[in-house]
């Protein structure tokens, strides 16, 4: 088996809400849109993000644990600058996400702030001066 991950998926309450956060409000592209089911982007050259309504996720894979807190899953979106974090950060709570966790410089070098999509879904925005940070960016 190949080392990569080809799909996220996320399984959402309302895709309606993820729709307008995702596409219409971080500009990002569809690259399949099923109303009601499904929506694709492609948010890298060998990578997917799905964001699959709840129960067409729960029909084929199973129930969903539901419960107190948050997913233990967290994505992330690195940049190239702590203005950049500090940037998208300030994007995403114009739109309307919970904004987690500030920006802040953390022991291991690196400048990382949080945010929680329409699902709670926790996204990291960072600046990682390391190799394996520098390795990610476009």
């Amino acid at each position: 088996m190949d080392q990569r991950v080809s799909f996220v998926t996320l399984a959402v309450r309302d895709l309606d809400a993820s729709r307008a956060f995702y596409v219409d409000g971080l500009g990002w592209t569809a690259a399949l849109d099923v109303p009601d089911e499904v929506l694709m982007i492609q948010v890298g050259e060998h990578v997917v993000l799905s964001l699959w309504v709840a129960n067409e996720f729960e029909a084929e894979v199973g129930p969903i644990n539901r419960g107190a807190g948050v997913a233990p899953i967290a994505l992330a979106h690195n940049v190239a600058t702590e203005a950049e974090v500090d940037e998208v950060l300030a994007l995403v709570r114009s739109l309307g996400a919970d904004p987690v966790h500030d920006a802040v410089r953390r022991d291991w070098g690196g400048y990382t702030g949080y945010f929680a999509d329409p699902d709670g879904f926790r996204w990291e925005v960072a600046t990682n001066p390391g190799p394996i940070g520098q390795a990610v960016l476009p």
